[in-house]
């Protein structure tokens, strides 16, 4: 059983595995291609690019260990499950705006604190994505308990959160990785509770309650959370959760917002299943009644 731990990592994955550690060997023998490849929100305008290559540049040896055993087993039981197509898409998306939203926050700090070093200090590394893929562990296996750390798995993204978050308290260099955990695991809930596609289903994200984003805190603060997850859920998805999909009865996204009525849900779901039920039974009806019609005609003919 030891054995296959370490066998059975996808050909995609230990290509972006290639890619990280290349990354890394690149700055590390060439300083000065850091400045073009991590997010150095001074440069970013000019330099777009580094928004997407941030995430794939590891500055040290123990950020590029850990990001590439990560990403091997991680990647292990998500690509199988997802797809290659769709497990590349998530690392490109939830990367992609891990960056976007660090680089508002950095230049936000500056105007605020007028501190030069958050316009000038770079930002890189693949933990934003690490950070998402916990989040979809949580996802399709919540209740397996890992035997290391005697914890459900469906912990797993708070835990790293909450720990990320105590470290930062005793390292000067913590806005270099803070908010790229924290939008990393926000943003990778976001595509998989609402922009994910269900090939299965034909529908877009998970709606159960076990993925809502109170599920993320401890029962006694869910009551609190609820409410506030609502606001900012509306702010960033409303519209999208509020358009109705035709084909399939239920909202865009799949799901009610956070907090949410769940009896209002179901009640939902369940008229735009009948309704999609009363609709394939007209065009049967209308079917039936235009071959009668068509059957009628020789005859009539004759």
């Amino acid at each position: 059983m030891s054995s296959n731990m370490y066998t059975g990592f996808t050909r995609l994955c230990k290509g972006l595995a290639v890619v990280l550690v290349g990354g890394h060997i690149v700055v590390q023998i060439l300083p000065s291609a850091l400045s073009y490849l991590a997010l150095i929100p001074a440069k970013t305008i000019p330099f777009a690019w580094n928004l997407i290559t941030a995430g794939y540049t590891e500055q040290t040896v123990y950020g590029a260990i850990i990001s590439t055993i990560g990403l091997l087993f991680l990647g292990k039981l998500l690509e199988p499950i997802w797809g290659s197509r769709e497990f590349l898409k998530f690392i490109f998306v939830v990367n992609f705006l891990t960056s976007v939203f660090v680089f508002i926050t950095a230049i936000s700090l500056y105007y605020i604190t007028r501190l030069e070093i958050y316009l000038y200090m770079p930002i890189s590394g693949f933990q934003g994505v690490l950070s998402g893929f916990l989040v979809g562990v949580k996802q399709i296996m919540p209740d397996q308990e890992l035997s290391i750390l005697k914890l459900k798995a469906k912990w797993l993204p708070s835990l790293a959160l909450l720990l990320s978050i105590v470290i930062s308290f005793f390292t000067a260099d913590s806005v270099s990785y803070l908010p790229t955990i924290v939008f990393g695991t926000y943003l990778g809930w976001i595509y998989l509770r609402y922009w994910q596609k269900k090939p299965e289903t034909k529908l877009k994200g998970d709606p159960s309650d076990e993925f809502s984003f109170s599920s993320f805190f401890p029962e006694f603060l869910r009551p609190v959370i609820d409410p506030i997850a609502t606001i900012f859920e509306r702010m960033l998805c409303g519209r999208r959760s509020d358009i109705s999909n035709e084909e399939s009865g239920y909202t865009v996204g799949g799901s009610t917002l956070p907090g949410s009525d769940p009896i209002e849900a179901s009640r939902r779901r369940e008229r735009g299943a009948r309704a999609l039920e009363e609709r394939l039974a007209s065009e049967r009806l209308a079917a039936g009644k235009k071959a009668e019609e068509s059957e009628r005609d020789p005859t009539d003919n004759v």
